[in-house]
């Protein structure tokens, strides 16, 4: 039951989070697509953001495994930094060559501050999922 609260966690924090901010940098003029994306993406064509939204889920269940025994601030700060690096990592050295999109500082730092916050929202949700009752 955990690895599904992970991944709701996951999928959850990737749209009020993640799309979240990049709402807040789209309205700022920081990024020339707007959010929540509702384009269909191969193979099963469904909407851009509900990959994103997937994938989220998945990155959600990693990070369970890896950070989930911690607490206190190790528990935030991991989830923050391992949530802004790996998944920005993946974007930056595979997604994004894979789709022929460009790599650049600024993507850099955009991806992982989105991610960042991401990871946070995921502990967020895992805190409040996951939290043991009285």
């Amino acid at each position: 039951m955990v690895w599904f609260k992970a991944f709701v966690s996951g999928f959850l924090a990737t749209l009020v989070f993640h799309q979240g901010l990049f709402a807040l940098f789209y309205v700022a003029g920081m990024v020339p697509a707007a959010p929540f994306n509702m384009a269909p993406v191969p193979p099963l064509g469904v909407p851009a953001v509900a990959s994103l939204a997937f994938f989220g889920g998945l990155w959600g269940i990693l990070l369970w495994a890896i950070l989930g025994r911690l607490s206190g601030v190790k528990y935030w700060l991991g989830h923050v930094l391992v949530g802004a690096v790996g998944p920005t990592a993946v974007a930056m050295l595979v997604v994004f060559p894979a789709k022929d999109l460009a790599v650049s500082a600024q993507t850099w730092v955009g991806g992982l501050i989105l991610n960042g916050f991401w990871g946070f929202g995921v502990a967020l949700f895992m805190y409040f999922l996951h939290r043991k009752k009285g």
